[in-house]
């Protein structure tokens, strides 16, 4: 059986269009690099074989879409680090793990998300750049992206400059474009800015994305916020992270700072999905902390 949902056609899929998890936490723990505030950007350069190889034990775990390896590979992230010129290099490494993995998985049918993340810091759009700065960042990641992107998640938008800065350049592509707004664990109707999740949503919908996600927030918050998007008659999903609190996360700072939950299992992860796919969500996937083994199982049980 084929679907047509968020833009997109999967073979095979009845239920919901799962997603790959965290690629940046899981690529510090196998690696032997110093942790610095680029983390899995530099990862491209020295160890590019562990983000194939992660990509393919997400393709394997069940995961029909996986995301490229750019999160921190903007171009104002490398500014601020003085390495501008990775730019390009970044994008074309990352462009190749995805292509090998795929390749290697012998599953042709696996996509290929862009990604649009934050581009200065997550959870932080206070330090953002202005609407006209961030679409014209946003939109020299799109072209680097484009050509090897079957889609582009916007992700991790805290405020809704991100959300729609993004979106508007993402639209550019003529791909489908999803967008992963990012909700407080205290207040899960606003997002991490203070906005309100409603109209995030309302400034979002005259752009018409394809999907409207909720991401890397705590899975009780995003559990409490799915039935705002839910009666906006948009496809929507959720894709969780694993950390205890993000508060003492700061620009310029490395996630060495955050802390994973303790009941964090790939059981109680899919008990989580379970809830969302009952209230609708039709794209499900992992953000931080998220393993294969989390995707594997969310599979296994919703499958």
């Amino acid at each position: 059986m084929t679907i047509s949902l968020a833009g997109l056609s999967f073979p095979n899929v009845s239920s919901f269009i799962p997603l790959d998890g965290g690629m940046g936490q899981t690529l510090i723990q196998r690696s032997n690099r110093p942790l610095s505030n680029l983390w899995s950007a530099e990862i491209m350069f020295h160890e590019p074989e562990l983000v194939t190889q992660l990509h393919l034990e997400f393709i394997l775990a069940g995961a029909r879409v996986i995301t490229l390896n750019t999160y921190t590979a903007t171009p104002d992230r490398l500014a601020a680090n003085h390495v501008s010129q990775w730019l390009e290099p970044l994008h074309n490494k990352a462009i190749q793990a995805a292509q090998e993995a795929i390749a290697q998985s012998g599953k042709p049918d696996i996509l290929i998300a862009g990604c649009l993340p934050p581009l200065i810091a997550s959870y932080r759009p206070d330090v953002a750049p202005d609407e006209n700065a961030a679409f014209e960042s946003y939109t020299k990641l799109v072209a680097l992206q484009a050509s090897a992107s079957d889609v582009f998640i916007c992700e991790t938008m805290s405020s809704i400059v991100e959300a729609t800065s993004a979106c508007r350049a993402a639209k550019t592509s003529n791909k489908p474009v999803w967008v992963a707004l990012c909700v407080s664990d205290t207040q899960p109707d606003h997002l991490r800015g203070g906005e309100s999740l409603r109209d995030a949503v309302h400034a979002l919908l005259p752009l018409s994305p394809d999907a409207i996600l909720l991401n890397c927030s705590r899975p009780e918050s995003i559990t409490q916020a799915l039935p705002i998007i839910e009666g906006y008659g948009v496809t929507f999903g959720a894709y969780a992270n694993g950390f205890e609190s993000v508060t003492s996360l700061y620009p310029g700072e490395t996630v060495k700072t955050l802390q994973t939950r303790t009941d964090f299992t790939p059981k109680q992860y899919a008990k989580f999905a379970q809830s969302w796919r009952s209230m609708g969500a039709r794209i499900i996937g992992g953000c931080c902390e998220v393993t294969p083994e989390h995707i594997h199982m969310l599979n296994t049980e919703l499958g």
